[in-house]
């Protein structure tokens, strides 16, 4: 038995552990299944034992094959958060920063905040993940995260800068009269934000043939509203700023959500980590009367 493996044969066992199979396993290796086929039959020749079960639902690791996996996620770990301490040694601002956000927040607070940042700190570079997927900031997926939850992370580090509210908005053109809003139409979130508060009122309040659009995004939202589609909920930071719509309720507190801005403990000292989020945080608490709709 020949034990001269490689770290690439462990992150291959590992794939196919995380994908309970190959095609998922070529995917996230980037090679065709049929590469990791051939490379699966000579680990486990090389190791003498089967590492995976074939069945009819996937690949199911064997002892060995679980083992080995999770020896490569503990490496995996330990590589990340060796390149964390490294990032946290900068002697100077400057570098590539990955920052993970909203559509909407990149697009109705923070572009602008961005921009002047660069102005400030043209050394940095900024490479941004537009998601509503939180990134793992613990393996570098993302340096700093900037999102509405009311769970924030317990192994991250920031602040909450301030209450993301959302109320209840209409087409400015025809107005309704809020004593009589549930005989309207509405306008709500699809299923891929179905675990937004705002998403859950629609679809628990609001009767299903009243809701005339549903949508993925709250962009798309918005922009429903303004057209005239029906009535329907918005963050107070996007609708207020939007002449074409008009608050029908109060912002309300079973809606909101906290906004923070986060990173990892071990690169918060990093000078580029440290600037950015002095800077936008900074920027973003100026705008709190926007972000909490206390403008109107």
């Amino acid at each position: 038995m020949n034990l001269n493996l490689a770290w690439d044969d462990f992150r291959l066992i590992k794939a196919i552990a995380d994908h309970d199979g190959l095609t998922g396993a070529a995917a996230a290796l980037g090679v065709n299944h049929s590469t990791v086929f051939r490379r699966l039959g000579q680990i486990e020749e090389q190791v003498g034992l089967q590492l995976f079960e074939r069945r009819k639902t996937g690949y199911v690791a064997t002892v060995a094959g679980v083992e080995m996996a999770a020896l490569a996620g503990r490496v995996e770990d330990d590589v990340a958060a060796f390149s964390r301490r490294l990032a946290g040694r900068d002697l100077a601002p400057s570098g590539e920063l990955r920052i993970t956000t909203t559509d909407t927040l990149y697009l109705n607070l923070l572009l602008p905040i961005f921009a002047s940042f660069r102005v400030a700190h043209p050394a940095i570079r900024l490479d941004i993940v537009i998601g509503n997927q939180a990134l793992n900031l613990s393996k570098r997926d993302a340096d700093i995260a900037i999102r509405a939850s009311d769970a924030p992370g317990e192994t991250l580090v920031g602040r909450r800068l301030a209450t993301l509210n959302w109320a209840i908005y209409g087409n400015a053109a025809a107005r309704a009269d809020p004593a009589d809003l549930f005989a309207r139409d509405w306008v709500g979130l699809g299923d891929a934000l179905g675990h937004v508060k705002a998403a859950r009122f629609v679809r628990d309040k609001v009767a299903p043939e009243r809701i005339a659009l549903k949508s993925s995004a709250v962009l798309g939202l918005a922009e429903a509203v303004e057209q005239g589609l029906g009535i329907g909920p918005l963050p107070c930071f996007i609708a207020d700023q939007r002449p074409g719509l008009v608050r029908l309720l109060p912002p309300d507190p079973d809606f909101a959500a906290g906004l923070w801005i986060l990173t990892h403990p071990d690169i918060r000292n990093a000078p580029r980590v440290r600037a950015f989020m002095d800077f936008v945080g900074g920027e973003l608490a100026k705008k709190r009367a926007l972000i909490e709709g206390t403008i109107v």
